[in-house]
């Protein structure tokens, strides 16, 4: 697939890396041109692009920045009527334990409704930077999940077929309001992560499906 990533921070590189890594043409844009350009560099089959236009042509834009700059950094990169977004963003408090949004709405909903011709589908927001920066699978030989939640079966279809061509387990989440019950379990995993100490190597799951 033509992925474009937005964002040349943790997230952001843990992508460009692994969807390099699998074969995907990879292009990347950020505010900062030359970190994406450095980061672009260190991959084959990965480019850094100017951040106007760049959407075009491409199959996948993942959103890697923050929620605070999500809105601007998607309406920067041109046209995305038709597009699949991925919206990795969790509605994270200065200190990171907490959330600024829920029950009501999600950060992938508020953010759907800037981009109403665009097909927004929550992803990968459960799972560490570091993680996805290692591989998709954990210390013990587990694999990770990505659950998707979205409104549109081809869109989902593609994410998980993305999150699959990385190594990925999946899991189906059902529409995209349910972004406001996934959104907390990445909290939950940041908690247990720095706040309880536990460590960055570590993602939920469910078992027994």
């Amino acid at each position: 697939m033509k992925v474009l990533v937005i964002g040349a921070g943790n997230m952001g590189s843990g992508f460009v890396k692994q969807l390099s890594s699998a074969g995907h043409t990879v292009s990347v844009t950020a505010r900062d041109a030359a970190k994406a350009a450095s980061l672009a560099a260190q991959y084959v089959g990965a480019k850094a692009v100017p951040v106007a236009d760049a959407a075009d042509g491409q199959d996948v834009v993942i959103l890697a920045t923050g929620y605070a700059d999500a809105v601007a950094a998607l309406q920067s990169v041109g046209s995305l009527r038709g597009k699949v977004v991925v919206d990795i963003t969790n509605p994270l408090t200065a200190d990171y334990m907490g959330l600024t949004l829920g029950h009501s709405t999600s950060a992938a909903e508020e953010i759907a409704k800037t981009i109403p011709d665009a097909n927004v589908i929550k992803a990968f927001n459960t799972v560490l930077a570091q993680v996805l920066g290692n591989g998709s699978k954990l210390a013990d030989g587990s694999k990770v999940s990505v659950f998707y939640a979205g409104d549109d079966d081809s869109a989902k279809a593609t994410v998980k077929t993305l999150a699959e061509s990385l190594g990925f387990a999946t899991t189906d989440a059902g529409g995209l309001h349910n972004a406001r019950y996934l959104e907390p379990v990445a909290g939950m995993n940041i908690y247990f992560a720095y706040g309880a100490g536990r460590g960055t190597a570590i993602a939920p799951t469910w078992q027994g499906f």
